[in-house]
């Protein structure tokens, strides 16, 4: 079977880089990594594929006179390693149109609450202070929009009553490291696709 090859954007720790590394050594997600890309060349996602011949390569928006000319120099290095699928592992940008259309239905993000709830910065911090009882995480496709693109999976997380952002954050993250992996692996069996604001995901023939 030919292995779905995967651009992966990260911009700090890549604990959902790790999770995507793990499920493609175990056996369980028929793709390889081909580039991961960041824009903070401290990010220490970019240790975790050190010695594992995955090419990196660190793309900084200082280096660019516009956002435009950052995504455009991206989407170039993503193309050079023929990449079929980019995945945001903590990617701390909102992409823009230019890169969205370069790859249309294509890139997939995940977010830890359950949107449409609390998109954008400090998800986990707008659910408590909000007082919802169930949060969550979200695997999405990614449009031009703050955390507004087609939903593909989702996950809840119970909210105690003495939670903080942080032990929140971490019960999340747990389920996040299953699901980015589960999503990924629809894709690559091509399970997916998109009707309006629906994802679609078909049986396994396989079965």
């Amino acid at each position: 079977m030919n292995r779905t090859v995967l651009g992966v954007l990260v911009s700090g720790r890549g604990s959902n880089l790790q999770a995507i590394l793990d499920a493609i050594g175990a056996g369980l997600l028929k793709a390889k990594i081909g580039v991961v890309i960041s824009d903070n060349a401290d990010a220490q996602a970019l240790n975790r594929v050190a010695g594992l011949g995955i090419a990196t390569a660190v793309i900084e928006r200082k280096s660019f006179a516009s956002k435009i000319d950052f995504e455009t120099a991206i989407v170039a290095e993503l193309k050079s390693h023929q990449t079929e699928l980019v995945v945001l592992a903590g990617f701390m940008r909102l992409l823009g149109r230019n890169f969205i259309s370069s790859f249309s239905g294509r890139v997939m993000n995940i977010h830890p609450a359950l949107l449409p709830a609390f998109p954008g910065l400090e998800a986990q911090k707008q659910a408590i202070n909000y007082g919802v009882k169930i949060s969550g995480c979200t695997v999405h496709f990614v449009d031009e929009g703050m955390d507004s693109g087609p939903i593909i999976l989702q996950e809840a997380v119970l909210v105690n009553t003495d939670d903080t952002v942080e032990t929140l954050s971490k019960r999340i993250l747990e389920v996040e490291h299953v699901l980015y992996p589960r999503a990924l692996k629809l894709f690559c069996e091509g399970r997916l696709s998109i009707d309006g604001r629906r994802v679609i995901i078909t049986d396994d023939d396989s079965k």
